[in-house]
């Protein structure tokens, strides 16, 4: 740690994120022997391309799902562990 922030976890950070650093913070890093880590490169760049669900988006599924489980079970009393599948809709071209 320093002044808070967790070095290691800053180096991953970094390496990882290496192709959206300036030339010289690269040369920065490289001097002190940190380089890129095209694993961690590759990593990050799928987890980037996958699709975010937004805040109101979650809150609308798990509005649903929490419907889905009243109607079946006829209560609100939803165990911690639960996990309630729900039907995969597809968006139409107006996002209906």
């Amino acid at each position: 740690m320093f002044e808070g922030e967790q070095l290691g976890r800053w180096i991953v950070t970094q390496r990882a994120g290496w192709p959206g650093l300036d030339p010289d913070q690269q040369d920065l890093l490289a001097a002190l022997g940190i380089e890129a880590d095209e694993e961690l490169v590759a990593a990050r760049q799928a987890a980037e391309g996958k699709l975010r669900v937004s805040r109101v988006d979650r809150f609308q599924q798990g509005l649903a799902a929490l419907a889905q489980f009243v109607e079946r079970e006829r209560h609100a009393n939803v165990r911690r562990p639960h996990k309630e599948l729900l039907e995969a809709v597809e968006a139409g071209p107006g996002g209906e």
